[in-house]
């Protein structure tokens, strides 16, 4: 029973670092720099899955994760977390506030 408690916590331990690395990641691509991925996967848990997806305006980070449970658990208990985080790429935001659009209606 307590092995099954703690290997919950160890899960949404995973799912909190599978959503901090999803956005430092699309908070890096939306700035245009090249290593969001790696900077994703540092943060990501591991064996952590990274794709990054860049759109006409947005730019998208997935993290996917194995959490497995502790000690002779392990192969029994087994669950993947993850976490998305979408964002406004910088270049296109800037360009049309340059324009004089703006990327909202006046």
């Amino acid at each position: 029973m307590a092995a099954m408690l703690i290997w919950g916590v160890l899960a949404a331990a995973a799912q909190i670092h599978c959503v901090d690395a999803a956005r430092i990641g699309a908070r890096a691509a939306a700035r245009g720099e090249v290593d969001a991925a790696e900077l994703a996967r540092a943060a990501a848990p591991p064996g952590a899955q990274v794709r990054v997806a860049v759109a006409a305006d947005t730019v998208r980070v997935d993290v996917d994760a194995p959490c497995t449970a502790p000690g002779r658990l392990g192969g029994l208990l087994a669950v993947r977390v993850g976490a998305a985080a979408v964002a406004a790429r910088e270049d296109v935001l800037g360009n049309a506030i340059e324009a004089g659009g703006g990327p909202w209606p006046s």
